[in-house]
């Protein structure tokens, strides 16, 4: 085999597996973690053994799925600050983040098995809060969010936020949510 043969078959072997790791994300948000693989490889355009040539257990799956969406979520931040002002791309980002919550929901007790070592928890949220940590400088920065705002602090208002109104039928009182988190975080020069 040549080696552009072989380069081929890599980009080959990569595009199949983001396939099936997007196919995956819509199919666990859609029908939780018991999802039909079949359904899943179909939808990705690939047959049965590719995916568990992948991914030999439903459980290694999900893992790879969730990881996926996590750094998906994590470089999305730098895309935003490029689009938009930074306190509009926090906000964007924190959408963003309910939403991957909501989503995930269907994953949770699969995701609790799985990411049973406090690394692994630690791990996702040093990803999360930094991806929030590039936000809130570029804020400070421009001189719209508070130089105090700390990331690990707004990211566990998400997660409160996410707790309360994660489901997408309260997108309304999410939305008034993250609009306070919001105002909280905004910088207010002192009174004279």
């Amino acid at each position: 085999m040549s080696p552009d043969e072989a380069r081929r078959l890599r980009a080959d072997a990569q595009l199949n597996h983001d396939r099936l790791l997007d196919a995956a994300a819509r199919a666990f948000t859609r029908d939780g973690t018991e999802a039909s693989l079949k359904a899943i490889a179909r939808d990705a355009g690939v047959g049965i053994g590719t995916l568990y040539r992948r991914f030999p257990t439903r459980e290694a799956l999900v893992e790879a799925t969730y990881r996926s969406e996590v750094t998906r979520m994590c470089a999305a931040a730098p895309e935003l600050l490029q689009a938009w002002p930074a306190a509009d791309a926090l906000r964007a980002w924190m959408d963003r983040f309910v939403e991957f919550l909501a989503a995930k929901h269907g994953m949770a007790d699969t995701l609790r098995a799985i990411l049973v070592s406090e690394a692994d928890r630690l791990h996702t949220r040093e990803l999360l809060t930094g991806a929030l940590a590039t936000l809130i400088e570029a804020g400070v920065a421009e001189g719209s969010i508070r130089p105090d705002a700390a990331p690990a602090d707004v990211l566990m208002g998400l997660g409160g936020v996410s707790l309360i109104a994660g489901r997408p039928d309260q997108r309304d009182l999410a939305d008034r949510l993250l609009g306070l988190l919001m105002d909280g975080l905004r910088y207010q020069p002192p009174p004279l």
